[in-house]
């Protein structure tokens, strides 16, 4: 069973980067999809980004195309999510999350094993 636990969040001003992590501990990333999930104050949990269990398809939701960057290193089974061009609406709980086999990264309900969410608030 995988764990997992992320970090990087915090304060920024809009316009602003971060660098969130997700390390995963228990076993191999391999045959896993990777998902971040991010819930507003107020609104439903929704997705960010995803990368299937081949590793070789990322998704990325329309509100963070161009901005967002999604990537995974297998040696240190690390996921990734590189925020760029920050605005205030991205503020939000992002919550890294992974699936066994999953073929559509975008299917929350797919998703199986969550991290505990790290917060990040963008600034005017």
């Amino acid at each position: 069973q995988v764990q997992l636990v992320e970090s990087g969040g915090g304060l920024v001003q809009a316009g602003g980067s971060l660098r969130l992590s997700c390390a995963a501990s228990g076993r191999t990333f391999a045959g896993y999809a990777m998902g971040w999930f991010r819930q507003a104050p107020g609104k439903e949990r929704e997705f960010v980004a995803g990368l299937d269990w081949t590793g070789g398809n990322i998704v990325y939701a329309d509100s963070v195309k161009g901005r967002f960057i999604m990537s995974r290193d297998g040696a240190s089974k690390t996921v990734y999510l590189q925020m760029n061009r920050l605005k205030t609406e991205d503020t939000a709980d992002y919550y890294c999350a992974a699936a066994w086999a999953l073929s559509n990264p975008v299917a929350q309900s797919g998703y199986h094993v969550w991290g505990q969410g790290t917060r990040v608030t963008v600034s005017s």
